[in-house]
């Protein structure tokens, strides 16, 4: 397999920090639901009101993937109580997403600054930081693998980013 270049997510606190940083609802809908649902930036950017799976509690996204990057696979991807918060309201009057990818990379780098977080952060940093929190929280590989859309479980073990004291206490736990 290729070297796969190693981004360090947020931790939890820097999460939350990042988090509270946000000062609008234009913020909130772009932060929240990449941090809680870790979608790719260009499927946040394409959701539409027709992707809402409201009485799921759920994204439908289509995704990277097949022949030619066509978009043909599609998940679905549950989001939080807060995402739902944020994107209730605006696909209730919106059938689209109201800004574009680089838009959205800026605002996500803005919002970083405004947190005072030292690490760098982007859209897809926070892709890496919720499939890392997902799996400290206790979250399976294989749910994790289903909910970011990877065809490999190799693909997804790259977000195994478990720090010393996250293994010391699931050690503890499990013995």
């Amino acid at each position: 397999m290729a070297y796969q270049f190693v981004r360090e997510p947020l931790m939890a606190e820097e999460a939350d920090a990042l988090a509270s940083a946000c000062r609008d609802a234009q913020e909130k809908l772009v932060v929240w639901p990449l941090l809680d649902c870790g979608l790719r930036i260009s499927e946040l950017c394409s959701l539409g009101r027709g992707n809402i799976a409201w009485q799921q509690g759920a994204l439908r996204i289509k995704g990277k993937g097949g022949p030619f990057g066509t978009k043909s696979k599609q998940r679905v991807v549950p989001f939080s109580p807060r995402v739902r918060a944020i994107i209730e309201p605006y696909f209730a009057l919106h059938d689209c997403f109201p800004i574009g990818p680089r838009r959205a990379q800026k605002l996500v780098k803005t919002v970083a600054n405004r947190a005072s977080l030292s690490k760098p952060v982007t859209p897809h940093i926070l892709r890496h930081t919720f499939a890392t929190l997902f799996l400290q929280k206790g979250g399976s590989l294989a749910a994790l693998q289903k909910i970011l859309g990877h065809d490999r479980l190799e693909t997804t073990a790259i977000y195994l980013n478990l720090t010393d004291a996250h293994v010391v206490e699931e050690y503890q736990r499990k013995w």
